[in-house]
């Protein structure tokens, strides 16, 4: 095993930043939706089998291969490789899953800005007493207004990279022991607040009833392919945490508590969510409409909802802090080794990258008007159709086809070997073909 002097400083350090990575904004909204269009009570059992079924192996799977070759991504997978006897060209997965990751931030810092943009917003008394269709032209004159976008995201941005510079102990350490508890802390009051001005009943019947007519086979795929992204899977944070970890950290027991807890999270943030949306007779929505029009309005016209709105949309920001730190960590890593640059330059770098793509973004949006198809309809489907299910399969083959055992087993010798040959058998024989149906559905859907 090769060494490395960049570690965590304790499992719990390890589990909080995984725990980061996994919970994004399709914890927060995506999840809760598909469970009540979807089948409710039938969905979540076919969303659990597939999360310990398949996401749970390809994070184990991208850790281990971080733990063993403790290094970059890139530097990892050929460590690994050179002890196998591979060929070195598999390295190229490690770069491929750095630009998906970075690519996803061009794009996720757009919306993170949106969030801040709204948790201001929500604080004065701007939407009070604004009807559904003046939140809706507000939030489409933001779309327009590119300098307000790219003023909004550059804070984000700005943000991030100040957690990323001081380092792996001084950033992300205590980035994710603020940010975790903040996010639980915020989501728990949510879910109160929720409690007691929405409306129970109606979110209990479209969350948590079985409804076994509305789960189809499209139901199940779309269980298959939120199980398989929700825990940050493609995207090399699990290389470059797993290169972080401490010795003798027990993987599979950690990525077990990090499904548990995203799947909690994402449950709760549908409670915290639907009652109020019900309580001010809204439809179900997803995606920005649901965050950006529907939330704005349910919280203007309830009860203190401009000081709840506002923590909402913080919640959203943080959520995606540290989503977005394990997105662009795996590159700055690789810029470091590969390139031998300093931490400060490999960061600075990064961060401008990806500020001129959300720039680009945030202007195709302007142009466009919120209305056509624009860079973020492109690069979401980019990334969620075509890069993170190429990256999870060529993840799939390499460790479970490629891989030595003898170099696999170690890294899960605190698991059985019931434990390990089950793990094994996943990767080998159901990650492939699942991955491959997920990838041509999202061409078919």
């Amino acid at each position: 095993m090769v060494g490395s002097p960049v570690q965590w400083r304790s499992r719990t350090t390890f589990v909080l930043a995984l725990s980061a990575a996994a919970v994004g904004l399709g914890s927060l909204w995506r999840f809760s939706w598909l469970l009540g269009q979807y089948g409710g009570g039938a969905f979540m059992l076919s969303y659990i089998f597939w999360l310990f079924v398949l996401a749970v192996p390809l994070l184990c799977a991208e850790l281990i291969l971080g733990y063993w070759g403790r290094g970059s991504p890139v530097l990892a997978i050929r460590n690994v490789c050179d002890r196998s006897l591979l060929s070195r060209h598999w390295q190229w997965l490690g770069l491929l899953a750095c630009v998906t990751g970075v690519l996803i931030a061009g794009y996720q810092a757009v919306v993170a800005g949106w969030s801040l943009y709204y948790m201001d917003l929500m604080r004065g008394d701007e939407l009070s007493a604004a009807s559904a269709p003046e939140v809706a032209a507000g939030f489409k004159a933001l779309l327009a207004d590119s300098w307000q976008q790219l003023r909004w995201q550059s804070l984000f941005l700005a943000a991030l990279l100040l957690a990323l510079a001081p380092g792996v102990r001084r950033g992300l350490g205590v980035l994710v022991w603020l940010a975790v508890p903040v996010m639980i802390t915020l989501l728990g009051i949510l879910v109160q607040y929720a409690l007691e001005n929405g409306d129970l009943d109606a979110a209990r019947n479209y969350l948590f009833t079985i409804k076994l007519v509305d789960f189809t086979p499209r139901a199940q795929l779309a269980a298959m392919g939120h199980a398989l992204f929700t825990l940050g899977v493609g995207v090399g944070a699990g290389l470059v945490y797993g290169a972080y970890a401490p010795r003798r950290i027990p993987i599979g027991r950690s990525v077990i508590a990090v499904a548990v807890f995203d799947t909690v999270v994402a449950l709760l943030a549908g409670i915290a969510i639907f009652p109020v949306l019900f309580g001010q007779n809204l439809a179900p929505a997803q995606g920005p409409a649901l965050l950006f029009i529907s939330l704005p309005y349910a919280f203007a016209n309830a009860p203190q909802g401009e000081v709840y709105g506002s923590l909402f949309f913080g919640l959203t920001a943080i959520v995606t802090l540290g989503f977005a730190a394990a997105l662009l960590e795996p590159a700055v890593r690789v810029l470091q080794q590969q390139l031998r640059l300093r931490r400060l330059t490999a960061v600075t770098i990064v961060g401008g990258a990806v500020w001129l793509l959300a720039w680009a973004v945030a202007g195709s949006i302007a142009a466009s008007g919120g209305d056509e198809p624009s860079l973020l309809q492109w690069f979401d489907f980019v990334t969620a159709d075509i890069l993170l299910p190429l990256v999870c399969l060529l993840v799939a083959l390499l460790v479970g086809w490629a891989v030595h055992q003898s170099v696999l087993r170690p890294q899960l010798g605190r698991e059985s070997k019931v434990s390990f040959s089950l793990w094994h058998a996943f990767l080998r024989y159901i990650a492939p073909p699942v991955i491959v149906l997920v990838m041509v559905s999202g061409f078919v859907w």
